[in-house]
Order: structure tokens, then sequence, then C-alpha cells
């Protein structure tokens, strides 16, 4: 399969959505299988790789390395140079932690990277004065509304809408936005539409005109049609599956089982004890009704590999991306039951 020349595209019903039509297609990028799913799609589409970009949001910020893995950020670079397509960050400043810790403040500015006309690629830093005065000093928590699991809203989802409102090249244009959420991983997320316009769109603004539509092409997919198309460009998937969680969100997750606490107490104990420090600073648990020590000790760890903890851990990525013919094999985590988004 070839990854650099792609034909035009033509509309077919695996493909409803006209991608000609639109000046850019950015995919909102975690490095999880789902948006890896919908990059893939793209290609397999035909979609023109000049237009694609993938955005991916630093949920630690730039300083802090409580929540994720420490691999995320490089595996998404990774992932977008071997498809030959461009990666942009964005972040909250200060990250999960800051955010957690504020204290009679506000939240935090937003930061994301804009590419200029020039090649260059500027940081562009906006927000940060407005809103109430209030205080977190808690985790988020297991909840539909994203003011209670305000890790979603504040460090993902502002990040893209922030950086789409505020760049002047989407005015004036057509620009498709992609997202890898799935009807079968909640009853929350089967309610999403497949195509609708997005949150930032301001198409009827005369002086604006800045056209975004939202489409989640893997809507309908189950998690074996996900694994297949990984098998098909022998993607290789992100450490975290390898090692048994079945989602690629932060390693320290609020969503985590008890195995998967347990793992990360066995392969990270100084980032665990961190997320157990917090707890009893706050007073309130992750989990509401038990401590993540507790939970850890009801759970068994995973029978993790020894490479597959160093490339989860480190935050440089030396692996392939696409693998060799015959060495793509299905992960550990790989239609494993794990808890997820509501």
């Amino acid at each position: 399969m070839n990854l650099i020349t792609q034909l035009d595209f033509l509309d077919t019903p695996q493909c409803p959505v006209y991608l000609g039509g639109y000046k850019r297609i950015i995919v909102a990028f975690s490095g999880g299988k789902d948006s890896v799913a919908c990059v893939l799609h793209l290609l397999e589409c035909g979609a023109d790789l000049n237009r694609i970009e993938l955005w991916h949001h630093k949920v630690d910020g730039l300083d802090s390395t409580l929540m994720d893995w420490p691999c995320t950020n490089a595996y998404c670079l990774a992932f977008a140079h071997a498809l030959g397509v461009p990666l942009y960050y964005t972040w909250k400043n200060g990250g999960f932690e800051g955010e957690m810790l504020r204290e009679n403040s506000r939240t935090a500015p937003i930061s994301f990277e804009a590419p200029q006309p020039d090649g260059s690629v500027l940081i562009i830093t906006t927000g940060g004065t407005g809103g109430k005065e209030s205080t977190r000093l808690a985790f988020p928590q297991i909840a539909a509304s994203l003011s209670v699991r305000w890790c979603s809203g504040y460090l993902k989802i502002d990040n893209a809408r922030t950086a789409l409102r505020n760049q002047q090249r989407f005015n004036h244009s057509r620009t498709l936005f992609l997202c890898g959420e799935r009807a079968q991983e909640s009853p929350g997320r089967a309610r999403y539409p497949r195509f609708q316009v997005d949150d930032s769109d301001a198409r009827t603004s005369p002086g604006l005109r800045r056209h975004i539509d939202r489409w989640r092409p893997v809507h309908q997919w189950s998690e074996a049609d996900v694994w297949a198309i990984m098998e098909r460009w022998r993607i290789n998937p992100h450490p975290s599956y390898r090692l048994g969680w079945s989602r690629c969100s932060c390693a320290g997750c609020i969503f985590n089982g008890a195995d998967q606490f347990a793992t990360w107490r066995l392969i990270a104990p100084d980032r665990f004890q961190r997320l157990v420090d917090y707890e009893e600073r706050f007073g309130r648990t992750i989990k509401r009704n038990i401590s993540l020590t507790a939970l850890a000790d009801k759970g068994t760890p995973f029978p993790v590999k020894d490479e597959d903890v160093r490339a989860a851990l480190s935050e440089t990525w030396y692996e392939p991306i696409i693998l060799p013919e015959g060495q793509w094999k299905l992960p550990m985590g790989a239609f494993a039951e794990n808890g997820g988004p509501i």
C-alpha cells in the first residue's frame, strides 16, 4: 500500500463526506487506535495528504509528567512523520496538574502551534483573563458532565476550539475536523451525530466565513474494524495496548480499573505515588469511594514485557511505526474489558 501517492477523492458509500470540498482536514490525534483509524480511513478514501494535519493535545502541558504516558507525544510525532503529514501540539499552560491545583484563580491560558505561510510554526497563547476565579484541588470524577469530568473539556476540547477560533487561516475557507469517538464505546457516544457543524464554526459571519464541519468517520465501527485497518497498514500500536490497556488515554486515567492501577504501580511506582499523595492532600479520591492504594491492591498486574515498559515510559520513540511484513500482531489489550467514556 503506497503511503505517499494517493488518488483523487471520489465520493463513495464508504466515504460519504466529499473530502475534496475542504481546504484542510484536521484529525484530533491522541495516538490511540481510534484516532489512528481515522487517519488511515482518510488515506483509504484517497484524501489528499497535503490537506491533512494532525493535532495532539498535550494533557500534561509542557512541564509536568503526572497523568499521560511519557511516550505519547513522541509516538504521535513519529506516526505523523511516517505517514508524511504535519503534527501540531496544543496545551493548557500548567497542564492537568496546574488545572487540578487551581486555587482562587482563573483557568490558565491555552497555547497552540500555528503554521505560518513562510513554513515556520508560531506558538500562540491566549485566554486566562476571563471567567471567574475558583478552586478545584480535586481530581476529575467519572461522570457524563464535563464540568465534573473536567479533564476532557479543559485539556482537550477547549484546546481544539481555541486553536480553530484563533487562526486566521481558517477564516474564509472550509475545514473538516475529525475525531474518533465510536458508538460502541458508550451510550453517550452512541448519541453523537456522525456529522455536524463544529462549535468553532462561524460560516454566517460576514467578516469570518469560518466554515468548520466535524466528522466522526469511525463512529459506527466495531473495535474489530479498528484493529483490522491497523493490521492492513501494519501500524505499531501505542505501547499502552501492548501492556494490556484497552484504551490509550492517560496512564493514570480516572477510568482505569484495579488491574490498570496495579500495573501502573508496578511499572511506574513514583508516578503512582504522586497520585496517592494528591488524594491524601485533597482528602478526596479519584474513584470517590476507594483510594488508589486500596484499588491497586485489589487488582492483578498485567504480564508486561520489559521492552513494552521501556517503550511506554520513554520520552523518545525508537521503534518503527509501520512494521515489516509479517510482524504485526494483535496487542494484549485488544478487546479487553476496561472502563471508558460515559
